[in-house]
């Protein structure tokens, strides 16, 4: 079996193999069609390793706990070092990776010959005693060890896996994050996309699709190559029909902001996205989207998850800082303020999947911001601009399924200006279902934020009976839909 594992840190030493697998990794890096094979052969940035196996013609520098133990190092990537420089112990090795790390930290990984996939693994260790310990604790049990220079997972970058068609992450973990809650599972080829897009330069990711690799991104580079791009395990994998779970909110839309995610997504599937600039509060500001044609601009602000209609949402510039600090102090709600092209509208309005399957297209003439508020009911909407949004629907659909989005009509085209998957639950009489005990009458004349402190009180018992002209695909029918507040349009 080829092992390959490409750990690209600043500080790397790595473990020692049999002869034979030494001579077969070294056969397939030579010829590998990975990125990181013009630059280093074999496994050249590969950490630190020990085995109870041994290299006849490497000299041992040590005796670990287990009887007959030697560890022995194999391969060296270490900044200030010539590549492969013998250290004189586990204990000087590990020592100048702990001195030599931005963080003063190092993590070991382990691993058997006959799979790549990791056994034990130890983040963060800062003592030289507590690394020199755990090295000769998992070489005692007979498994490669690599160590390597902890890398900031809280730096703005993500972690994650790569396999076959399917790239999965998360930001604030190590690859090992894909197996908690919360990724973002695309397709390779949007994952990939949106990750160029956000961090603004290409991931190096360039694997065979019969393969598996944990890699991480980073804003600034890292490592012995200063790549921006990361690789801490890779194995060949004949798993390549593995399907992506695309669903927001998850880890990374909440960090780059919901709204935000669903117009990347919008992007990636070749929709019609109005140019839009985000200025981020972890991320540097990136752009993406076309031009509309237009030198108006909207400011736009995206919360970690969807709240309708609650924050700054105008047309024309203001000081985005100033929303954040106003709207949001202590920097959990809101995750980027979005300036984007203005769009010269003829229509505006809505579009959701109700709970037949059917496709409702609600608007008014103009820019739809009254419309979306509850502040103006939907107008009966032209032809022309039902079968544009429908035909924008049916492109949405066919990459994602069921979707909800906000649109503008500019005479020609619909753009996207904002996306969600998945139908909903209303009907035309009733925005969610259920029985109630009582019924709470509300007038959406009201607004929004009364709407908002109607709904958070209200007892499970309870449900509304919404009084005025309410659009099926409005601000006040998503706030109650989120709320799963039983709620009925008019009637008693």
């Amino acid at each position: 079996m080829i092992i390959v594992i490409y750990c690209l840190d600043r500080l790397d030493v790595k473990v020692v193999a049999p002869s034979r697998t030494r001579r077969s990794f070294a056969s397939a890096c030579a010829n590998s069609p990975l990125p990181w094979g013009r630059v280093t052969r074999p496994c050249s940035a590969t950490p630190y390793c020990c085995s109870r196996r041994h290299l006849r013609h490497r000299p041992a520098f040590g005796r670990g706990a287990g009887a007959g133990l030697h560890l022995r190092q194999e391969f060296a990537r270490v900044l200030g070092f010539s590549p492969n420089y013998r250290f004189k112990s586990l204990r000087h090795a590990l020592g100048t990776l702990l001195e030599r790390s931005a963080e003063n930290s190092i993590n070991l990984r382990s691993f058997t010959p006959e799979n790549p996939q990791s056994r034990e693994f130890i983040y963060g260790i800062k003592s030289l005693e507590e690394a020199v310990g755990a090295a000769e604790r998992l070489g005692s049990e007979g498994l490669y060890v690599i160590a390597n220079e902890t890398v900031d997972i809280h730096d703005g970058g993500v972690s994650g896996v790569l396999m076959g068609d399917t790239v999965e992450f998360a930001p604030d973990d190590t690859p090992r994050g894909v197996e908690k809650p919360g990724v973002a599972s695309l397709p390779r080829h949007w994952g990939l996309s949106i990750l160029g897009t956000v961090y603004r330069f290409a991931p190096d990711l360039d694997v065979p699709r019969k393969s598996r690799l944990e890699f991480s991104i980073h804003p600034k580079p890292r490592g012995w190559r200063n790549s921006h791009t990361l690789g801490w395990e890779y194995a060949e994998s004949d798993q390549t029909d593995l399907m992506p779970k695309v669903t927001w909110p998850n880890r990374f839309s909440r960090m780059i902001g919901d709204k935000v995610f669903g117009l990347l997504i919008a992007h990636s599937i070749g929709l019609p996205v109005p140019h839009t600039m985000v200025v981020n509060r972890r991320v540097a500001p990136f752009a993406f989207g076309r031009p509309t044609g237009s030198d108006e601009v909207w400011l736009r602000t995206s919360p970690t998850e969807q709240i309708p209609g609650k924050f700054t949402t105008r047309k024309g510039w203001a000081d985005p800082f100033r929303i954040l600090q106003n709207e949001d102090p202590d920097g959990t709600a809101i995750a980027s303020v979005l300036c984007q092209s203005a769009i010269r509208a003829s229509h505006s309005g809505a579009a959701i999947v109700t709970a037949d399957g059917t496709l409702t297209i609600e608007g008014t003439s103009g820019e739809g911001e009254a419309f979306m508020k509850g502040e103006a009911g939907p107008e009966r909407l032209p032809d022309n601009v039902v079968a544009a949004v429908d035909e924008l629907n049916r492109r949405a659909t066919a990459s994602l399924g069921p979707v909800r989005f906000e649109w503008v009509y500019d005479g020609h085209s619909v753009w996207i200006v904002q996306l969600h998957r998945g139908a909903t639950q209303s009907t035309a009489a009733v925005l969610v279902p259920g029985n109630a005990e009582h019924w709470v009458h509300f007038d959406v004349s009201a607004g929004l934020e009364e709407l908002r402190f109607t709904v958070s009180p209200l007892d499970p018992g309870a449900g509304l009976i919404l009084r005025g002209d309410v659009g099926l695909t409005s601000h006040v029918a998503d706030v109650i839909r989120r709320a799963g507040v039983p709620a009925k349009i008019g009637g008693g």
